[in-house]
């Protein structure tokens, strides 16, 4: 279906005066108030899974400017010390894993498009089959990185903020959040890689897998935010950005090393 367009609203009485007008005088009117010739609009209503599939296009692009953007400020490894650098392992270790299956089991708890849940669970069983928290423990401990309770103590209160955001369970900001997430770790595994080279490590099995397999879940995570928001336009309308932001202020902790703060006493 179509719409007629009469023209410019300042010509609307114009408009009427030549319509009363006898046919014959109507061939003088000018070209844009001629009948035979309207133009027609397209007045087709998009769905709300195009209107899904059209912002979930826009959230991967800006989700993958923000990843670009970290990665471009992390520390040049050579110009960080042993301890530096063994700080920034031992960090991601400590917020990744214990957290990272708590918190895809918080988006699985949360959404509920029946896609979305089949691509989290997905992920969830590659997490917990193949104990990728092994494989972390392993190379932290091959880079002689242990987490300290200094370790811990830095990166307590941007770890809870995202926890306590997590425990929401807002399906499409959490969903994002999580896209976020596991496109800036396939990014930063060559990094992570080679601090632990420069510490005297020769075990890469976690950043190896984590390299190429994230590139998949976070695919897979992007089809699933858009299935999710047909289901919740109200939230998809909101600040769907709010878990990549304060991720994104966590994740700066991890890699910025020279930070003392005691976060933990800041808590406390």
């Amino acid at each position: 279906m179509g719409i007629i367009l009469s023209g410019a609203k300042g010509a609307v009485a114009c408009f009427k005066t030549a319509m009363l007008k006898p046919v014959s005088h109507q061939k003088h009117a000018p070209t844009w108030l001629r009948p035979e010739r309207p133009v027609i609009v397209n007045t087709t209503i998009p769905t709300t899974e195009t209107l899904s599939r059209e912002l979930g296009m826009t959230i991967h692009q800006q989700v993958s400017h923000a990843i670009d953007g970290l990665i471009a400020c992390l520390p040049d490894p050579k110009q960080l010390s042993p301890e530096l650098r063994r700080r920034i392992i031992a960090r991601y270790t400590a917020v990744l894993e214990g957290n990272f299956i708590y918190w895809m089991t918080g988006a699985y708890l949360s959404v509920r498009s029946e896609e979305a849940r089949a691509k989290i669970l997905e992920n969830l069983l590659e997490e917990v089959r193949d104990s990728h928290p092994r494989m972390l423990r392993t190379f932290t401990l091959c880079a002689h990185a242990a987490p300290t309770d200094a370790d811990a103590h830095a990166v307590h209160a941007d770890l809870t903020n995202v926890r306590l955001f997590i425990g929401r369970l807002s399906p499409c900001r959490i969903v994002t959040m999580m896209a976020f997430f596991e496109g800036f770790i396939q990014k930063f595994m060559p990094y992570l890689a080679e601090l632990a080279a420069m510490q005297g490590s020769s075990e890469f099995e976690y950043t190896d897998v984590h390299g190429v397999c994230d590139i998949t879940h976070t695919q897979e995570l992007f089809n699933a935010l858009t299935a999710e928001m047909a289901l919740h336009p109200a939230e998809s309308a909101t600040d769907l950005f709010e878990g990549v932001n304060l991720l994104s202020k966590l994740i700066r902790c991890i890699v910025d090393p020279v930070a003392e703060r005691s976060a933990f006493a800041q808590a406390c």
